[in-house]
């Protein structure tokens, strides 16, 4: 029954919903709406309700038009920093580090798809049977991947990395443990001297955080023109180019890849390019424009050493198509990269700066990789906690 009294509810709100809109009212204003709408709609239903479920109705109602469901609590739970909802009936979160199943639920593939057409309806993006996932950012910066069936056999699946904003400043980042003064410090000056920078880590390690909050350390004076799949650096600086690749037409035209941005932002004049993720043929492009004179350019990259980092850039290049040698891909590794700086989550949940590590060149025709500083774990607590330190190594 609540569930066919919803649809109910949501349809005939959506024809009065238009209606409020064309009025521009205030959020406080519209939400009083649509307490009211609901209501006459309990009342015309003749329906008794107890004060307890007609107040769950109202809530879910504004919840639907006003933010997103029966997510809502959870994107403004500070402790939950991602959402992974694998179809209608199982919401998993991570809260303080940890995965756990929520109670969280939808009551039907319609419903998540209702949620997921109020997410893509500020972008420029879509998602279809024909291009059935794709990757939004939310206003704030929020992060959202969003694959639906015939590929998602659970039902539409929608994954949340929420922007986290308590973390503006490195001192946050000591503060939560993520490195220590003097590796803050050493890449406070990396950043100002305009070393090239490689910040590598698995998914959610935590990486495009660091970033960006290293980028405040930029020169206010700097041109910069950041690149990405989408757009989630939020950069303070005034001279800022945010570039966005664009997926193809429902015709399959229309693709601006990473690759054809990186190459435009080269004629534009740039003092910094900030690449959200290098995942292809960009690698040569980037590489080969560093050692053109692009210095003090930053860049996130999926690995899980420092030496995947030169493994996956070297597999890049070779996949690009570009006729070139293992010996010449490292001479432009090291002649282009000065430090990379690798993050990790740890098994407690806590996010790690595990290692900073400088290109020292070739050694007998491949990269040469020296720690600077590393993390050394020592154990786990009584509470699970991971126990280390940061040591400098030279």
């Amino acid at each position: 029954m609540f569930k066919e009294l919803k649809e109910k509810i949501r349809q005939k709100i959506i024809a009065e919903y238009n209606k409020v809109f064309s009025h521009k009212l205030e959020e406080v204003a519209l939400k009083e709406v649509i307490a009211q709408v609901t209501e006459e709609i309990i009342h015309s239903e003749h329906l008794i309700l107890s004060e307890v479920d007609k107040n769950k109705f109202i809530n879910e109602m504004v919840n639907e038009f006003l933010g997103f469901g029966p997510i809502e609590h959870l994107l403004s739970d500070p402790r939950v920093t991602e959402i992974m909802i694998n179809g209608p009936k199982q919401v998993y979160i991570e809260r303080d580090g940890k995965q756990e199943l929520s109670d969280v639920t939808f009551d039907s593939e319609q419903d998540l798809m209702y949620l997921i057409y109020k997410i893509l309806a500020p972008t420029r993006r879509h998602v279809d049977e024909s291009y059935p996932y794709v990757d939004v950012a939310m206003k704030d910066g929020t992060r959202v991947n969003i694959i639906i069936p015939p590929l998602a056999l659970n039902g539409p699946t929608i994954t949340i990395r929420k922007f986290l904003k308590e973390i503006k400043t490195l001192d946050d980042l000591i503060r939560l443990g993520t490195l220590d003064n003097a590796m803050a410090d050493f890449l406070v000056r990396a950043i100002k001297n305009k070393l090239n920078i490689i910040f590598s880590g698995a998914t959610g390690a935590g990486k495009t955080t660091t970033l960006n909050v290293l980028s405040s350390y930029i020169s206010n004076q700097e041109r910069i023109i950041t690149i990405e799949d989408t757009a989630e650096l939020r950069l303070a600086q005034q001279h800022v180019v945010r570039l966005e690749t664009r997926q193809p037409s429902i015709e399959g035209r229309g693709e601006v890849t990473i690759r054809d941005l990186f190459k435009n932002s080269l004629r534009m004049r740039p003092d910094r390019i900030i690449l959200g993720e290098i995942r292809g043929g960009e690698a040569l492009d980037m590489l080969q424009a560093i050692c053109s004179g692009h210095h003090g350019s930053l860049a996130v990259i999926h690995a899980y050493s420092p030496q995947d980092v030169i493994y996956r850039l070297e597999t890049m290049i070779l996949a690009s198509g570009v006729p070139v040698t293992l010996e010449m891909i490292h001479r432009q590794i090291a002649a282009s990269i000065n430090l990379i700086v690798q993050q990790e989550q740890l098994s407690d949940g806590s996010r790690k700066i595990t290692h900073i590590t400088q290109v020292n060149g070739l050694k007998d025709g491949r990269v040469d990789l020296e720690d600077i500083f590393i993390y050394e774990i020592e154990g786990v607590d009584s509470q699970g906690k991971i126990k280390g330190n940061w040591r400098r190594v030279r």
